[in-house]
């Protein structure tokens, strides 16, 4: 499966990776300040809680003092420079002296003024003080009225924020681990189930390469219901193309079939005629059924170029020409290479036989002693600016015979041109060669070869076929 920037597969899974990736982060994200949220409001009610205690230890002992030893069951407020004081002072005229907790010792707290930090509607205020220690800690603090005289004090309880940091910290790195390892796992298991659910695309893929490479004539496969659609459009363009195939090569036989006769007519009479006049209307009725012939072939072409079921394997086609052409030149050697062997060209076979025929017999014609035929794939960077990527074969017909110079080939390249008079043919060979690799948006390239002699090179459409 492949997964380059414009496979369907990547594209989904790569979506599905960042919204999961997205969501996970923003779930990390909400989790931990709502669980922040509520540490905070636990430790506000912590303090609250303790602040209370402290209030329910003191009283106004002899001497107008205060009196109370608060038992708060926390070691902290007994461990100096903790960050866990309580501090009761006196309000008003109570000359009474501050009572603080021993973790506190002979120190002070810089705490704001009343109209920085307000008390709320419950007479309680909580604000956040660095307590000259290191400490960040979070102070409760309220006013209350110890007795009936009127006699007040204000009671503040801290406590150290490192706890709620710490408390903090573990969860939030709990929690990631923990939604790591769910991403992870949900991660994978999207892929498999974008990979399985996509499956039915490969093998509807797997069902077109099988219909391209000229092994089945339909796509075949049961599909999911989503795909069956296509699948069924499909199989109906195959259909309509292959009777518009049809119906071309009927068109173009009963044409062909139409201008035989009256061609053949005008060609027998042209031997009646003075010997002049009848050369005159025999090479004008020749050049008329060449070009007659010629039209038809890129008409029948054009119908058919564009089929998937156009297919010729390369070896038998080839080995049949070769046959012919030993037995028309028993004393000239002809020799055929095809690698790898299972190639197929993307073609009619009348077309590949035409085409090879007439560059086997124009090689004949001049060969001296050898004509070699060889196909394999073209080089990648021929037809690497094909925008349908398709594949292309190299074919090759050279024989060692005079060649031709590049204003020859220029020549030999126009359409009835004949370079050697003495030699058989019409001069159409070549002509109808480039016609028909033009048509299937090959290329043909004619030089000087190995032997001496000229090299045709044509670029055709093909397929490599699967060997079982």
């Amino acid at each position: 499966m492949s997964f380059g920037p414009k496979s369907l597969t990547a594209r989904v899974l790569l979506l599905a990776t960042l919204w999961s990736a997205a969501a996970l982060v923003a779930i990390a994200v909400v989790i931990s300040t709502l669980y922040r949220e509520s540490a905070d409001r636990g430790f506000q009610d912590l303090l609250r809680a303790q602040l209370y205690n402290v209030i329910n230890s003191i009283s106004i002992g002899e001497n107008n003092t205060i009196a109370g030893n608060p038992a708060l069951g926390d070691l902290r407020f007994a461990q100096p420079k903790s960050g866990w004081y309580w501090i009761v002072e006196p309000l008003g005229t109570f000359a009474a002296g501050p009572l603080v907790s021993s973790s506190l010792g002979l120190s002070n707290l810089a705490v704001p003024s009343v109209a920085d930090v307000p008390f709320d509607t419950n007479y309680e205020r909580f604000y956040v003080l660095d307590d000259g220690s290191g400490n960040k800690i979070q102070v409760a603090e309220t006013e209350v009225v110890l007795d009936q005289e009127g006699r007040a004090a204000r009671f503040r309880v801290s406590g150290n924020l490192a706890v709620v940091e710490t408390d903090v910290r573990a969860f939030s790195n709990s929690l990631y681990l923990a939604l790591a390892v769910f991403g992870v796992g949900s991660l994978i298991v999207n892929a498999l189930a974008i990979l399985y659910g996509l499956k039915p695309l490969d093998h509807a893929r797997g069902a077109l390469e099988k219909i391209r490479a000229g092994e089945a004539e339909r796509l075949q496969g049961d599909f999911p219901r989503e795909i069956q659609p296509l699948a069924s459009e499909i199989n109906a363009l195959i259909d309509s193309n292959q009777r518009i195939v049809e119906r071309a090569r009927m068109q173009v036989g009963n044409l062909a079939h139409s201008l035989k006769t009256p061609i053949a007519v005008l060609l027998n009479e042209a031997r009646l005629l003075e010997k002049q006049q009848g050369e005159l209307v025999r090479n004008q009725a020749e050049v008329m059924q060449g070009q007659v012939q010629s039209y038809l072939n890129r008409a029948r072409i054009a119908a058919q170029r564009d089929s998937v079921l156009s297919r010729t394997e390369a070896e038998p086609a080839l080995e049949r020409l070769l046959r012919v052409m030993r037995r028309l030149n028993g004393e000239k050697e002809f020799e055929l290479t095809i690698l790898p062997a299972n190639l197929v060209f993307a073609m009619e076979q009348q077309d590949v036989e035409e085409t090879v025929g007439n560059l086997l017999e124009n090689a004949a014609r001049f060969a001296e002693h050898r004509v070699k035929v060889s196909v394999a794939p073209a080089p990648a960077d021929i037809r690497g600016g094909d925008p349908l990527r398709r594949f292309w074969l190299e074919l090759v017909v050279e024989d060692d015979g005079p060649g031709l110079d590049a204003d020859q080939i220029r020549e030999a390249m126009k359409r009835g041109k004949r370079l050697d008079e003495s030699k058989p043919g019409t001069g159409l060979g070549l002509s109808i060669v480039r016609e028909i690799t033009s048509e299937y948006q090959g290329l043909l390239d004619l030089s000087r070869g190995e032997q001496g002699g000229l090299k045709a090179r044509l670029i055709l459409p093909g397929v490599v076929k699967e060997v079982a």
